[in-house]
């Protein structure tokens, strides 16, 4: 399997950055500022879902992940997703919920031919949907490092939970160094204190002054720096490295699996989303072959995604422009992967993907939806990826949580709700419509407060986790300054 930068030549063939996954797994941006997508994708026969149905979590992402690892030896990958995917990682499933199936469905609503869905994948260290990710990316990380008998410095920015879910996959771990940036005073009490309560010494967090599109631009600025990047041995793990993307397609497919009984069946998914990695994975799974029907987008009052799906402009808001709200991880008002879907909607025009990606540099934004003064009438052509999008704000959010806890008897976060509020919007007679879950309620116990006027429970080891000490530095959102501290705690 090889892969391309958004942003090459149209042949991929020649390009010099076709590269194979163990090239890219480590790094994030390519040279030329694109983002990595394989040269094609995989593609997944009716016969191989039949036979995935009988998997476990593990031994289906063994054989998702080795169709696109394909230079990672196979005995080698399958320890990987063994020693990944098991029972006692994800522990913290709800009392109702089997944690050994690892990411369980639940019925949410079913009549009139509808069925509403929920996908839990929080039942992870850090609570939160991150770490179906982090955690198979922090073992590659560690296999890869001890081949190469190599470090490498971990250089990310979060908007709350991929942060936590990186540290906890990171530390300890031998010759990695994490330095996670973060909107300072802008996350959850919970979110904060699971970060910065972190004492290990291969652990470093920084709380930026701004908001996270400020220190997303910083982790680019910096990959950007190709001799510093090489020199400090920076590597990533938001979710612009490939290899976090491709573990979120496997539960695309558990989840299809499970409310499915038959290929010729569809499902929908409803994806909560500030950063466009989570449902960039579903666009993946879908181009794979596997009967996805609708991706929905749910966004919070940072609605720059649906602003796109709803009229073909591409809109970044400023910092100042970017709202604080109780859904905070998706407080985003530049979406980094969105770069992945837009090539594809170009028809992998590797040179007007990267000149529309200079336009949102240089102007804040693009216009694809061809009317006269745009960028181009792509648009039209959404329609054929099956994605659509909605909107979700904090009352929104509060009646959606305090409708689940009396329907249901379920306690969802503030993102889970934006998804189901939006879900329901896009419900259609013989499709089930899956939601993905984002975290568990305790994560954003505040707004849970708000709503149902008690605390959101809490899973064992995680009670008083704000009183804990913490451990962080705050920096402005300077580049320069930022390069300095990471050279002054690596040593190189």
């Amino acid at each position: 399997m090889q892969y391309v930068s958004t942003r090459a030549a149209p042949s991929p063939a020649t390009s010099s950055n076709s590269q194979q996954f163990s090239d890219i797994l480590l790094g994030g941006l390519a040279a030329d500022g694109g983002l990595f997508l394989p040269a094609e994708y995989p593609q997944v026969t009716g016969a191989e879902l039949d036979a995935w149905r009988k998997l476990s979590y593990a031994e289906l992402a063994f054989e998702i992940l080795r169709k696109f690892a394909t230079d990672i030896p196979e005995a080698d990958l399958r320890a990987i997703t063994a020693k990944t995917y098991t029972p006692e990682v994800y522990r913290n499933a709800r009392p109702d919920e089997d944690s050994s199936r690892i990411t369980p469905l639940r019925v949410l609503e079913e009549g009139n031919g509808t069925r509403l869905l929920l996908q839990a994948l929080s039942n992870g260290p850090t609570l939160a949907f991150k770490d179906m990710a982090m955690q198979l990316l922090g073992n590659l990380f560690e296999y890869a490092l001890a081949k190469q008998k190599a470090e490498l410095n971990i250089f990310g920015a979060t908007s709350g939970d991929t942060g936590s879910a990186a540290e906890y996959a990171m530390r300890g771990k031998q010759g990695i160094r994490v330095f996670m940036l973060s909107p300072h005073e802008k996350m959850s009490a919970f979110q904060t204190a699971q970060m910065f309560s972190l004492q290990d010494p291969n652990i470093y967090n920084i709380a930026i002054e701004g908001v996270f599109d400020d220190a997303q631009d910083m982790v680019k600025a910096v990959s950007n720096d190709l001799a510093f990047k090489a020199r400090h041995k920076i590597g990533t793990v938001n979710s612009i490295n490939w290899a976090r993307v491709v573990a979120q397609v496997v539960y695309y497919f558990r989840g299809y699996l499970e409310a499915t009984t038959s290929n010729d069946q569809k499902v929908s998914f409803t994806v909560p989303s500030g950063n466009f990695g989570n449902i960039c994975a579903g666009h993946i799974a879908r181009m794979m072959g596997l009967p996805i029907d609708k991706l929905v987008a749910a966004t919070n009052e940072n609605d720059v995604l649906d602003e796109f799906f709803r009229t073909g402009v591409y809109r970044v808001r400023k910092s100042s422009e970017t709202y604080h709200t109780s859904s905070p991880s998706m407080d985003i008002s530049k979406a980094s992967n969105f770069e992945r879907f837009v090539y594809e909607l170009v028809g992998r025009d590797g040179d007007r993907t990267r000149a529309l990606f200079h336009k949102v540099e240089t102007h804040g934004g693009f216009d694809l939806s061809g009317k006269p003064g745009s960028d181009g009438d792509e648009f039209k052509l959404v329609a054929r990826y099956g994605f659509k999008s909605g909107k979700s704000t904090h009352e929104d959010r509060l009646d959606t949580i305090r409708d689940v806890a009396d329907d249901y008897g379920i306690v969802i976060d503030t993102h889970t709700a934006d998804g189901i509020k939006v879900a329901r919007e896009h419900l259609e007679r013989g499709v089930p419509m899956i939601v993905l879950e984002t975290a568990l309620a305790a994560k954003f116990n505040e707004t849970i407060l708000d709503a149902l006027g008690e605390d959101a429970e809490r899973p064992e080891g995680f009670e008083n986790i704000e009183d804990l000490p913490q451990k962080f530095v705050v920096m402005k959102a300077d580049v320069e300054a930022m390069k300095a501290y990471i050279a002054a705690n690596t040593g190189l």
